[in-house]
């Protein structure tokens, strides 16, 4: 019995083998897709890792590659330089404030006009708002910023040479190059920008609510308000939970919108500076400009520690609080 036993078993992993390798010739352009994937995130997400040591030596670009593993260990005198720079306190400041008024303006934004445009029953007027509301996602920062150019320069702005012609105010606004404009220029382009995008998700788990539940509430008499607050905003709670927890893990780099590096580093300028310089356009300048490839490694490398605290934070409160997580 025993040896019959012993002599099936090698017959059924021959099989089960044979089962799993058609199962993988019948997939196999999914695999594909899901190797070069992989490919991908080795190369361009884990392979530069290897730099993060730089943070901790001495590194020269003189040494090339092999430096970054031979130079002399330094431990953490550039976060120390860093954390007393005169400019650390403005270029903190600056990174928070614009990445908090990204969160409270910008991730409303698409959950409320998902829903707007959800009660919207004309299809073909849907579609075209919809439409027109995420193509601007596809455009570069360069040519948004070259439109806030266009419309909100001094001397050839759409903007000041209206409101001059309408007597709304007596001077041009230099809205490009005051200091005190700059946070809400970023906030309002990226609004614009992305908000659209991020409606896309929000109106595809509308989508996934079951209708029979308008249904029945209408029967009961519930009026539209009442249809959105009891049906559609819990049906969008996993989803709203998961985005906000990858907004809050990402807060430094723009959140929901992710653009505080190109809108700080395009619409920055010598003038707005006290208000435009955050921590990457700062760890930017001194890598690239300045050559301190370990000082502006070790700068990220702060961010990057930030970012994660803050996503393992958000997802540990959101488990605790509801039913929904990011993992």
């Amino acid at each position: 019995m025993e040896l019959d036993t012993q002599l099936a078993r090698p017959a059924v992993k021959t099989g089960e083998k044979a089962l799993l390798w058609k199962r993988f010739k019948q997939q196999k352009m999914l695999h594909l897709f899901v190797g070069l994937g992989m490919i991908f995130l080795l190369i361009f997400s884990y392979t530069p890792m290897f730099g993060i040591i730089m943070a901790f030596k001495d590194y020269s670009i003189s040494t090339g590659i092999r430096g970054i593993f031979t130079s002399e260990w330094v431990g953490l005198k550039y976060f120390d330089e860093f954390v007393n720079d005169y400019q650390f306190g403005t270029i903190v400041r600056n990174t928070l404030m614009l990445s908090l008024l990204k969160v409270i303006f910008t991730f409303p934004a698409p959950i409320i006009f998902a829903i707007m445009l959800n009660e919207v029953k004309h299809m073909a007027f849907k579609r075209f708002v919809q439409t027109v509301s995420y193509l601007p996602h596809f455009i570069s920062w360069v040519v948004v910023v070259s439109l806030a150019f266009f419309f909100l320069s001094t001397d050839v702005g759409l903007v000041n040479k209206a409101l001059l012609g309408l007597g709304l105010i007596d001077k041009q606004l230099d809205i490009l190059t005051n200091a005190n404009y700059f946070w809400g220029l970023a906030v309002g382009s990226a609004m614009w920008k992305e908000m659209g995008w991020w409606t896309i998700i929000f109106l595809a788990a509308i989508t996934g609510i079951n209708p029979a539940l308008y249904e029945a509430a209408q029967i009961d008499g519930a009026g539209r308000l009442a249809r959105i607050r009891h049906i559609t905003i819990p049906g969008m709670k996993g989803t709203i939970i998961v985005v906000l927890i990858l907004t809050i893990g990402s807060i430094l780099g723009g959140g929901l919108v992710g653009s505080n590096f190109e809108q700080a580093y395009l619409l920055g300028n010598t003038i707005n500076n006290p208000t435009s310089e955050i921590v990457q356009t700062y760890a930017f300048k001194v890598g690239l400009r300045d050559g301190r490839f370990s000082y502006a490694a070790a700068i990220d490398l702060i961010q990057s520690v930030i970012s994660v605290v803050l996503i393992f934070s958000s997802n540990y409160i959101a488990k605790r609080k509801s039913d929904s997580s990011l993992f």
